[in-house]
């Protein structure tokens, strides 16, 4: 495996592609991730997911207070990838994050690769929530690894919150593409 690369995929499951939070532009870069997926893995680059989840209690939680909308159940189909990328993953390369960004990503990746990665390159959403949350978390723990989001991989609630999260990142010495 090349280690000194990866592609981190955020949060592509059916709850914000089809489910509860259904999101149309989500659905729209699908083919173009799988396709950025396949890639990666073709020249032997480590390819990771995370995946938002959440308990039955999530309604009592702050952002369930804040969102009350329940989403990303564990275990329930919204809580799954969608199934085109499902397919191009196993299990044990999927981090289950119970909040936006996952404090417990950086020292995950570190663990599965035995070593700091020189890029880590994003994609998924929410732009605007998820994806930027785990940008920052990444930028902090790593200073010396490249870390890109490709703006053309991922989806904000809003196109308007798409591109103030992809100019945020990029004020933060995030690559942005």
């Amino acid at each position: 495996m090349n280690k000194d690369k990866l592609l981190l995929v955020i949060d592509m499951q059916n709850d914000f592609v089809t489910g509860t939070l259904a999101n149309e532009e989500a659905a729209k870069i699908i083919g173009a991730i799988a396709a950025k997926i396949e890639s990666y893995q073709k020249d032997d680059h480590p390819v990771f997911f995370t995946r938002d989840t959440h308990g039955e209690e999530y309604l009592e939680t702050q952002e369930g207070k804040l969102l009350p909308v329940p989403h990303c159940i564990k275990g329930t189909e919204g809580w799954q990838l969608v199934d085109q990328l499902k397919v191009l993953t196993v299990e044990e390369d999927v981090l289950d994050k119970p909040v936006f960004g996952s404090l417990q990503l950086p020292q995950w990746i570190e663990e599965k690769l035995s070593a700091v990665p020189a890029e880590i390159e994003l994609c998924g959403v929410c732009t605007d929530i998820c994806v930027i949350s785990n940008a920052m978390i990444l930028k902090a723990a790593f200073p010396e690894t490249t870390v890109t989001v490709e703006g053309a991989l991922c989806a904000g609630v809003t196109p308007e919150s798409h591109q103030n999260a992809l100019a945020a990142m990029k004020a933060c010495q995030v690559n942005v593409k």
